[in-house]
């Protein structure tokens, strides 16, 4: 399931930095990390220092209401139907 987003989202952003970065960024989310933030989603995913992420929350050029469409509707067209389940991170 979450390589399918992923892919869907891919083209939102331009680069490849910020797309890896933004992959990195949501297994962070979606891991059981406690605290939310930079710093911990950093560890979480193995990188060093929050910096990436950072740079994706501030300066990166992508768009944040289209990635939320897109993710909307891939939960839409999984979740709609009758017995539509969420899958586990992968």
């Amino acid at each position: 399931m979450f390589d399918q987003v992923m892919t869907r989202i891919a083209g939102r952003f331009d680069r490849v930095e910020p797309r890896a970065t933004a992959r990195a960024y949501l297994l962070g989310l979606l891991s059981s990390v406690e605290r939310k933030n930079c710093w911990q989603l950093a560890e979480q995913v193995g990188h060093a220092r929050p910096g990436p992420m950072q740079r994706l929350l501030r300066y990166a050029r992508w768009d944040a209401e289209a990635v939320r469409d897109d993710v909307r509707a891939y939960a839409i067209e999984h979740l709609g139907a009758d017995g539509g389940v969420l899958g586990t991170v992968s």
